[in-house]
């Protein structure tokens, strides 16, 4: 009670969340054993961070960073505009398929927010769409990029709990695109109650082709990064290592956009945004370690053993803890936190490691457009000046279909496994 009482006093005093996790697992420690159980800290933080796999996210993020300062965003938002533009809503639709192209270059929905919400939206609004709805829509749509690889959180939960990136990688495609689908189906049915424009004239075929040729280097990024893990050719380390050389090349070579100042503050945020999510996982190793001396996640699968033995509610029970801590801590502490407690319970109900960490991950996704502390709702406020409350009640019938798209992968484990076990990721 100690260590968690003085984990949400930080927090609620606006300690940054990596700080408080270290804190509280100091405090774990000397309540352990007094001062002398201090000295078991540094080692607890190495052990933390000296994961190979980890090296990969870094890169990631770099790639991301160049791909989207070269003028990749506004081409594949011209193609995905001229295969569906012409549907009624037609850049809602748009800004959703545009989602999928760039959730293969940054996997980042914090960046997709940021970069829809400075170019898509201000374009919605001058054809007439309201900004609340231009930015649920660019919120909802932001959290494909997590979802389908590369994917930042799916690189810590592979890491973390040993389980192969690449057949994470692979399951995280299927549920990718159907949220893009059932979104779209959401816009589609709810236009004329939004009163979204009319469709646009339909490009023909040789404009498609035009536009197809002036993006397909961009996206031939994401056939390298998956086609090179899910192949078994390179490490998700190497192909992101990859990804970014490619990246330069095509920013300082192809498009010439790259200059060594933009290439600096690229490095920059690179650098902030890994240090972020480094200090959480390097201080998460020490209240990890608490937790595992104390039992604490035996103590809470037998709570919640004892409150469901069936599989399917013990599912559900996972996903709601998920999405309410979702909605007030963030995502990357969660699942260092929560993935050693809650994994060994999935398995105890039958559940395929890859299979867990999908339902993790999806669920996690989510909680980034849920209030009070959903990071892509705070990103698009920002950017676009909308009201995050009037962002988050148009936001509702997006969250009610993502929602139900994470209940289908999680009750229904073929489709979950389906890529992965056919490219020889799982039994």
């Amino acid at each position: 009670m100690i260590v968690a009482a003085v984990f949400i006093g930080f927090v609620l005093l606006g300690m940054p969340i990596g700080f408080a996790i270290g804190a509280a697992g100091v405090v774990g420690l000397i309540h352990m054993g007094g001062d002398q159980f201090l000295a078991i800290g540094p080692s607890r933080i190495f052990n933390g961070l000296n994961i190979f796999p980890f090296l990969a996210m870094p890169f990631f993020i770099l790639a991301g960073e160049i791909m989207n300062q070269t003028g990749i965003t506004d081409r594949l938002v011209k193609l995905a505009q001229v295969l569906v533009g012409h549907f009624r809503g037609g850049l809602a639709h748009t800004n959703m398929l545009a989602s999928v192209f760039f959730a293969g270059l940054t996997g980042s929905a914090t960046a997709d927010a940021a970069a829809f919400g400075r170019t898509l939206v201000p374009a919605m609004v001058k054809e007439g769409y309201k900004r609340d709805y231009a930015c649920a829509v660019t919120a909802a749509g932001s959290i494909i990029g997590p979802t389908i690889p590369p994917s930042g959180l799916m690189v810590v939960y592979g890491s973390l709990m040993g389980v192969s990136i690449g057949g994470l990688f692979a399951a995280g495609i299927l549920p990718g695109l159907v949220i893009c689908g059932v979104c779209m189906a959401v816009i589609t049915l709810g236009a004329a109650r939004n009163s979204l424009p009319k469709a646009e004239r339909r490009a023909n075929l040789k404009e498609i082709w035009q536009v197809f040729v002036s993006s397909i280097t961009a996206l031939l990024m994401p056939v390298i990064i998956l086609g090179g893990i899910l192949g078994g050719v390179v490490t998700p380390t190497e192909a992101a290592s990859i990804a970014v050389a490619y990246a330069l090349f095509i920013g300082a070579f192809v498009y010439r956009t790259l200059t060594l100042p933009a290439l600096y503050q690229m490095l920059v945020r690179t650098a902030r945004i890994t240090g972020v999510i480094f200090v959480i996982i390097a201080f998460a190793g020490i209240l990890g370690w608490w937790m595992s001396f104390e039992k604490i996640p035996q103590m809470l699968a037998e709570t919640i053993l004892g409150l469901a033995d069936n599989r399917y509610a013990v599912i559900a029970i996972i996903i709601g803890l998920l999405l309410i801590v979702g909605m007030v801590m963030d995502i990357t502490a969660i699942l260092i936190i929560l993935a050693p407690v809650l994994v060994p319970l999935t398995a105890q109900v039958g559940l395929e490691p890859i299979h867990a960490g999908i339902i993790f991950v999806l669920a996690l996704n989510i909680s980034l457009m849920t209030p009070p502390v959903g990071a892509c709702l705070f990103v698009l406020s920002s950017v676009t000046g909308e009201k995050l409350e009037r962002i988050a009640i148009k936001l509702g019938p997006f969250l009610v279909a993502e929602v139900a798209v994470l209940f289908l992968f999680a009750f229904w484990e073929s489709a979950a496994m389906m890529l992965p076990r056919a490219l020889g990721f799982a039994q």
